[in-house]
């Protein structure tokens, strides 16, 4: 039985506001299969300074034009997003 994901969801404050986040605030967003891998990330991303209103969620999230998300994978990470 497959089950739902969770949703780590953060504001990174270093990308928002150039580039492709011109004007814009930059949201990363990171999909989990367990709890145990979102509890990994959400650890590590409240550790970093440039991750600001980190969350985790049930419910995949939406935002607004004025939000840039980017999407990653559990799997597409590296060990400092993922071990605790």
């Amino acid at each position: 039985m497959k089950t739902r994901n969770y949703y780590v969801t953060m504001t990174d404050k270093f990308m928002s506001g150039w580039g492709r986040a011109h004007n814009m605030i930059n949201k990363l967003v990171i999909i989990c299969e367990t709890y145990e891998q979102a509890h990994a990330v959400l650890h590590n991303a409240k550790k970093r300074p440039e991750m600001k209103r980190v969350n985790l969620r049930h419910s995949c999230p939406s935002y607004g034009s004025h939000i840039l998300t980017s999407w990653k994978n559990f799997s597409e990470l590296g060990e400092c997003w993922t071990k605790v």
